[in-house]
This record gives C-alpha cells, sequence and structure tokens, in this order.
C-alpha cells in the first residue's frame, strides 16, 4: 500500500500540548489535500501516514504538501512486511534499475522495542540482500540512494528519499494577526513568516481608488492568492485611502505626511484587528530601508496602535528578502509596476526623525475617530480559500 509518511520535528517538543497541535495538523492536511482522493490519515508513533487511493496524483500530493506549516519532511513511502524475509524481498522488488545508482546505503528507525533485531543488525542485514541484487557500493555519508526504514508498532514503512517541508507550526495554532499588506516585496514575505509561525493572518491592504489606478488591489489580490496556498483560509481587508491621505495634506507639511499616514494605517488596522479578534499588527517595515522606517520613526508611528506590532524582517538585508519571495511566488507579482498609496500626496524628501511632540500637535487639527470610522465602513472584505474545488 502506497503512503506518504511525513514527520514533524518541533510539534515533538509540545509535551502534553502535542495531540492538540498534531489535530490541528491533520486537518489543515485534510484541508490542503481535498479533491486529490486520499483514504485517510493516520497518525501513528511520532509521525503521519497520509493513505492514498491508486487513483491519487502524487505529484499533486507532494506539491500541496509542500506548503503544509508543522512538516519537517514528507516521503512517499510503502508498508513492507514485519519479519526479514518479507521486508528484505518487499525492499528489493522496488529498487531503480541498476545503472540508477552507484551507491547506497540502509538506514533504519526502529521505534518498535518489542522488533526484536537492533537497528544497525537490521540496517546490515537489509543492504548485504540490497548489495547481492544490485552490486552497488555502500557509502554511509553521500550514497547516492538512502533506503529508510521505519519500524513501528505493528507497521514497517521503506521509503527512498524524502522532502523537505516547510517546518514551523500547523496554521491556526498561534492565534490571529493583521498583517499590512503593500504591494511591495516585504510585506507578503513578513505575512508568511508569520503563518509559518501558526498564524492565522488577515491581510489589510490600503489603495488610493480612484486617485490612482486599481493596480494595486489586483496586485493584492494575487499575492492574497499566492498567501492563501500556505494557510489555507484568508480573509483580505481592502481599505480605501485617498480621501484620508487629501484631508491630511490640508493641515500636515509635506515632510511629515509620512509619519502621519502610516499612524493613520495603523489606527485603521487596530479597529479592524479587534473586530476580528486578532491580537497583534504585522509590517514588513525593515530598519532604514525607507524614510518612515527609521528607528525614530518608527517608534513615534508605534504609538498610534496598542496592539503589539511585529516586524519579521526587521533586521533582514534586501537581497534575503527578495530571495525568499522568489521561493514563495511572489516576487514576480510585487515587481509588476504599480501606484500604491504611498506614491500619494508624498514628498520627495520626508522626514526621517519625526518628534512625536510635534505629530500629535499636527494631528490634533485632524477629526481622526470620524476618519478611521469612514475608512473602515469603507473597506472592502473578500475571502479566499485553497485548494478550489470545482
Amino acid at each position: 500500500m502506497t503512503s506518504i509518511l511525513a514527520h514533524y520535528s518541533e510539534l515533538a517538543l509540545k509535551g502534553k500540548n502535542r495531540p492538540w497541535f498534531i489535530r490541528r495538523l491533520v486537518r489543515n492536511l485534510h484541508t490542503a489535500l481535498a479533491g486529490l482522493s486520499v483514504k485517510e490519515i493516520r497518525t501513528p508513533m511520532g509521525r503521519l501516514e497520509i493513505v492514498l487511493n491508486k487513483e491519487t496524483t502524487m505529484e499533486e500530493v507532494r506539491e500541496r504538501m509542500s506548503r503544509v506549516f508543522g512538516l519537517a519532511n514528507y516521503s512517499v513511502a510503502t508498508r513492507v512486511p514485519l519479519d526479514f524475509e518479507g521486508m528484505a524481498g518487499a525492499i528489493v522488488s522496488m529498487l531503480p534499475a541498476r545503472e540508477a545508482a552507484s551507491s547506497f546505503r540502509v538506514r533504519v528507525r526502529r521505534a518498535d522495542q518489542d522488533f526484536k533485531t537492533p537497528s544497525p543488525d537490521l540496517a546490515r542485514d537489509l543492504g548485504s540482500r540490497v548489495w547481492h541484487a544490485r552490486g552497488w557500493k555502500v557509502d554511509l555519508d553521500r550514497a547516492d540512494l538512502v533506503i529508510s526504514v521505519e519500524i513501528i508498532p505493528g507497521a514497517a514503512f521503506c521509503y527512498m528519499g524524502r522532502q523537505p517541508g516547510p517546518g514551523g507550526l500547523p496554521t491556526g495554532t498561534a492565534g490571529r494577526v493583521v498583517a499590512l499588506l503593500s504591494g511591495g516585496i516585504d510585506s507578503p514575505v513578513a505575512a508568511w513568516r508569520m503563518m509559518r509561525r501558526g498564524c492565522q493572518v488577515t491581510l489589510l491592504h490600503f489603495h488610493s481608488a480612484p486617485f490612482l489606478s486599481t493596480t494595486s488591489q489586483e496586485k493584492a489580490r494575487r499575492l492574497a492568492e499566492v498567501l492563501t496556498t500556505y494557510q489555507l483560509r484568508t480573509r483580505l481587508y481592502l481599505v480605501p485611502f485617498g480621501d484620508l491621505q487629501r484631508q491630511i495634506t490640508l493641515s500636515v507639511p509635506g515632510d511629515l505626511r509620512v509619519v502621519v499616514y502610516r499612524r493613520m494605517m495603523l489606527r485603521i488596522a487596530d479597529r479592524i484587528a479587534r473586530h476580528v479578534r486578532a491580537k497583534a499588527l504585522v509590517t514588513g517595515d525593515v530598519i532604514g530601508q525607507v524614510a518612515s522606517q527609521t528607528l525614530d520613526n518608527m517608534t513615534t508611528i508605534d504609538v498610534a496602535s496598542q496592539l503589539t506590532i511585529f516586524r519579521p524582517l526587521v533586521g533582514m538585508d534586501k537581497d534575503e528578502i527578495t530571495q525568499q519571495a522568489q521561493r514563495l511566488g511572489t516576487y514576480e507579482i510585487s515587481i509588476v509596476p504599480d501606484q500604491d498609496s504611498c506614491t500619494l500626496f508624498t514628498p520627495r524628501h520626508p522626514e526621517t526623525h519625526a518628534r512625536r511632540f510635534e505629530i500629535d500637535r499636527l494631528e490634533q487639527g485632524l477629526p481622526i475617530r470620524e476618519m478611521v470610522d469612514a475608512a473602515v465602513a469603507a473597506a472592502c472584505v473578500e475571502y479566499l480559500t485553497y485548494p478550489v474545488i470545482k
């Protein structure tokens, strides 16, 4: 019987809470693999077994599993007999052609201590059978083919090769957060990093239509679609910000507008976060990258919200962030030219060391509560799910 044998790493450290984390991981796997004729998902000792029907498309299963947070690695595995002769015969029948490799090793993990043969002895004896069948040399360090055998109470599995999983914690195990999603490279990566730590991320995009084109909204939707392939369900808020920016220009000097814009965004995000019962905000800020991301400006901006603000990328270089965006599949979307809300009514030389008392004084001339109320009321909410079953 063919299965996918998956392992988790961090979940094994969760003590009494481990069963809850594993149940959430299994639920996420069921959702991610919906529509692929998966027979069942079992949880044998310290691992997961995804039992496949004959008609299941293996490539699609592997593709979807590569994005399920909480998985350390996974392999296409076959159940083999628990007696040595049956096990050896099954493994030999699974071997690729002689020319497919020149060296091999057998790795045995024995989680069932009632299985009498010690792991090193079983690996040696199985290796002898493989050597007689194919003539490959044994290489314990850099083998072309690694044959893995895992023995648990009542079952044994064999697989050859393993795929890395995304790691992290299962989506939904670390609470809700709201991530500010621009059309740029950084914020989707920041949102993904919080998803990887088990957070359910609500995405929030500010746009300036009709003053600017709707391109940024389309980019936000496409980025949300990519991120949803990782967290499976997403709420995307699209908030019009152009009218607020126009009001701000009437009472705030040009060099300080960016800081006031950002504070207003945090106030709106704070309100939406409380509505969806999120406990923190997330931004793609990186120290010193742009004017609003100097230490002085970030400190002045942060006081606009009473929620915790996470900045997962704050110490990363742009090259590191770009490489991760390319791996995630968001980079090509992010570099599409657009006009986002940050480009509207923005001065050429913004202040990089804004002082809080000065910003507080300027904001006294703005109807802050009414502006936030209007923006939240005008927000459009879209719901995305993955996979889309037709």
